[in-house]
């Protein structure tokens, strides 16, 4: 029997599946003035996850005509018009074949020489999407969406994948027959026995939880079982400049080249190219974060120089609303001072 001290460990139990007694199982007067059991209303709140069997998944509907209207408003900016961009996330689209709508499984997944693994490629579950749109777009605003919306936004997505017609309407009903077509709907396997039960209809198997842990002839030093193949970690090119420009978190180094080779000659605007700044900002308009003209006009005439280059440095949020800029630590500090002057000059393109 739980104990819960509060109404967050209620919530979480809920999430996680753990049915929750009634109040006076919880026995909360043993822990006086400490929390409360959550209200029905407050674990339906965070309830929100939609499983791979559907469970879970909202009344409603959305067409492609009207998702299309929603992502040039609230998801082109990060993921491009056409959900193929690489500017600041990588691409949502692309990659996948009317034949493995056929077989189910994506066949580009198997090319060495392929650019890059979009979603639509890799996602096996058509729920997964939905339920991601739902509770994590827009990256500004989760969780602002309707549940029309997110039908919406994710028939536009299927009909950029080819996957359904210009004029479908996807809803809680039609989901279903999506998934039977869905690109790599049998790239995913539950062989490996860590769900129990059925499998979402995929056969009873065995949870593989009961092994002993061997403590006698252990090996003195532990080796790498796998890695990267050597014929991918150059076959397309640096990651590091591809994967997360931007944030504190950014791509491995890989390719062929001199890793070490310092960037030189760049103008200021290829700086900020090269560092992921644009990915977040435009010189001119706002994209996730403000425009470089919007911060020029703000602190024009103001001797900010040596307060901005600390700002984009550590990160911060709150200037420009809620969307929190990361840390820039893997920008060198005359770069950032460099781009900050830049921009307080008017960021030219040229």
């Amino acid at each position: 029997m739980f104990k819960c001290f509060n109404s967050n460990l209620a919530v979480g139990f809920a999430a996680m599946g753990i049915a929750l007694i009634s109040v006076q199982a919880f026995a909360v007067d043993d822990y006086a003035g400490i929390g409360r059991v959550a209200t029905p209303a407050e674990v339906k709140a965070w309830d929100i996850d939609v499983r791979p069997d559907f469970k879970g998944l909202p009344v409603g509907s959305g067409s492609v005509e009207h998702g299309q209207t929603l992502w040039e408003d609230k998801c082109a900016s990060c993921h491009g018009t056409f959900a193929e961009s690489n500017k600041v996330f990588t691409p949502l689209v692309g990659g996948t074949t009317k034949e493995d709508m056929v077989t189910g499984h994506v066949a580009n997944l198997n090319r060495r020489d392929f650019p890059g693994r979009t979603t639509f490629m890799k996602v096996s579950s058509i729920s997964t999407l939905y339920d991601y749109i739902r509770r994590a777009m827009p990256w500004n605003a989760p969780k602002s969406l309707s549940d029309d919306d997110v039908y919406a936004v994710l028939a536009y997505l299927l009909n950029l994948s080819d996957i359904v017609p210009d004029d479908f309407v996807l809803n809680d009903q039609t989901i279903r027959d999506v998934q039977k077509i869905l690109p790599n709907r049998n790239g995913m396997t539950t062989d490996h026995a860590l769900w129990p039960g059925d499998n979402f209809g995929h056969g009873k198997t065995k949870s593989d939880t009961h092994n002993i842990a061997c403590m006698k002839d252990c090996k003195k030093e532990v080796t790498i079982a796998s890695t990267l193949p050597d014929y991918a970690w150059t076959s397309h090119g640096d990651l590091s400049k591809q994967n997360r420009t931007f944030g504190a978190t950014r791509g491995k180094k890989t390719g062929k080249g001199d890793d070490k080779a310092e960037a030189v000659g760049l103008t200021p605007f290829e700086l900020a190219q090269n560092s992921g700044c644009l990915g977040c900002h435009g010189t001119t308009a706002k994209i996730v974060g403000p425009g470089y003209n919007e911060v020029a006009d703000k602190y024009r005439g103001k001797d900010v120089l040596a307060q901005l280059t600390a700002k984009v440095k550590a990160g911060g949020e709150g200037v420009w609303g809620s969307t929190p800029m990361p840390p820039q630590s893997e920008v060198k500090d005359d770069d950032i001072k460099t781009l900050v002057s830049w921009i307080l000059a008017g960021a030219k393109e040229h």
